[in-house]
């Protein structure tokens, strides 16, 4: 489940939706023991590096018209210009950042591929920066299981019921805040004036 949320994140934007690294982390909070978790970060990592080629291929073919998309008009047109001009001023650190911001993740490698980063600077980055992102997400959740069985312990299932209404209700509260502000700001945009000289017969 982890890799193939690594996977969607950059291959179908499913990291706009539900960050990869919280499937990560409660994923690794699930594994039995240190062999599991140590034979998760690799498996994860290729995944996530394999999201990222995918994502570069297909911004290198589609770049224009995917900065017309949906996917992109939802996370922002300004923020995809950005992210293009970041990686052309710093190339491969940037891909390598990206990997450990939410959201900058997800449209980084088609920005990279709508770029002209060449793949021989892209890969090695995105591979480096998955392996290190697996890692420490692997970590923090494998770290927590021992809180997670006292939890269990503790409360029980009725206790893990209550956690994740909570959590599913935080997670519908900040979607909502999401659209609102998307709204928002595309009310602004359509109430800006036209300017003179772009009215018809002018």
């Amino acid at each position: 489940m982890a890799a193939a949320a690594a996977l969607g994140e950059t291959t179908i934007g499913l990291g706009l939706v539900l960050p990869g690294e919280s499937v990560l982390v409660a994923a690794a909070v699930a594994l039995p023991d240190l062999r599991a978790a140590v034979v998760t970060v690799p498996v994860v990592a290729v995944a996530a590096a394999g999201g990222d080629l995918v994502g570069y291929l297909l911004g290198r073919r589609f770049g224009p018209r995917l900065r017309a998309s949906k996917l992109v008009g939802k996370v922002g047109r300004d923020q995809w210009d950005r992210t293009g001009e970041i990686l052309r001023r710093h190339g491969a650190w940037a891909v390598l950042g990206a990997r450990f911001l939410p959201v900058v993740r997800t449209l980084t490698p088609a920005a990279a591929g709508a770029s002209g980063l060449a793949l021989r600077r892209f890969l090695p980055a995105s591979l480096v920066g998955a392996l290190l992102w697996s890692t420490v997400h692997v970590a923090v959740g494998f770290g927590a299981r021992g809180s997670a069985l006292w939890f269990e312990r503790t409360f029980g299932v009725a206790g893990w019921v209550v956690l994740g209404s909570i959590g599913v209700l935080g997670t519908a509260a900040w979607l909502l805040r999401r659209r609102r502000r998307a709204l928002a700001e595309q009310a602004a945009v359509l109430s800006q004036p036209v300017p003179v000289g772009a009215q018809a017969g002018d």
